[in-house]
């Protein structure tokens, strides 16, 4: 079986209208893309075994944030949730009973990442467990998506400063930023969506930044790990 036939049709308009809506890329400024900055809480970090308990979504656009269209939402677990997860971000088994399923409950995350460049920080965690659930609509998750975790330590680097950690808190610190409840979805989505705005200006000005330039961020991280003291490239 090939990897084109392991994705069936889009099972819902939603995916549908996901799959094939224009989504910025390229040499497209950076400001003139719009942005959809995602945050999961999950049971654990095997994509294989746990589960995303709640999500939260925070759209960008023209390079602000647009917070009264953020989003939010629960999804009812088919196991218990173990209690070390439960230690970092309060969510119990029981909080959940009453929520839908996820195939049901992400549906609105999917709708407001339509069109929308994914962002994300520590961005491999959002993708290994969004593939699968987009997969199961008949779509594949859209390329590309930007790492905050990623462009700050490009960023430090350019300052010979790299991050010591990938804690969200740590970077919106060293940016003099606010740390909106975390390990809740919608106060790290709303830290993360702060984050890549601060970021990416810093960025631009030392040269002017476009879609694909944020997204080669690991790139230009490993070039300077490579030739520490170079330029950037």
């Amino acid at each position: 079986m090939t990897r084109s036939q392991l994705v069936r049709a889009p099972r819902s308009a939603i995916a549908a209208e996901y799959a094939r809506a224009p989504l910025a890329r390229g040499r497209i400024p950076w400001r003139q893309a719009h942005y959809c900055v995602v945050d999961l809480e999950l049971s654990g970090l095997d994509p294989r075994t746990d589960e995303i308990l709640s999500f939260a979504a925070v759209p960008i656009d023209a390079g602000r944030v647009v917070a009264g269209n953020a989003i939010y939402g629960v999804c009812r677990t088919t196991r218990p949730i173990p209690e070390e997860s439960v230690l970092i971000h309060g969510i119990r088994t029981v909080d959940l009973a009453d929520a839908p399923p996820l195939d049901e409950a992400i549906q609105p995350l999917i709708a407001l990442m339509t069109g929308r460049v994914l962002v994300a920080h520590v961005s491999w965690i959002e993708s290994s467990f969004l593939t699968p659930v987009l997969r199961r609509q008949g779509v594949r998750l859209r390329q590309p998506v930007l790492d905050t975790y990623e462009l700050g330590q490009w960023w430090g680097r350019q300052r010979g400063q790299p991050l010591a950690s990938t804690f969200l808190g740590e970077l919106a610190g060293r940016l003099n930023l606010p740390v909106h409840r975390p390990h809740h979805a919608l106060g790290d989505a709303l830290t993360t969506a702060q984050v890549f705005i601060a970021l990416a200006t810093h960025l631009d000005r030392d040269r002017p930044q476009t879609v694909r330039s944020l997204a080669a961020a690991k790139r230009r991280v490993a070039t300077y790990s490579m030739y520490p003291g170079t330029a950037d490239p």
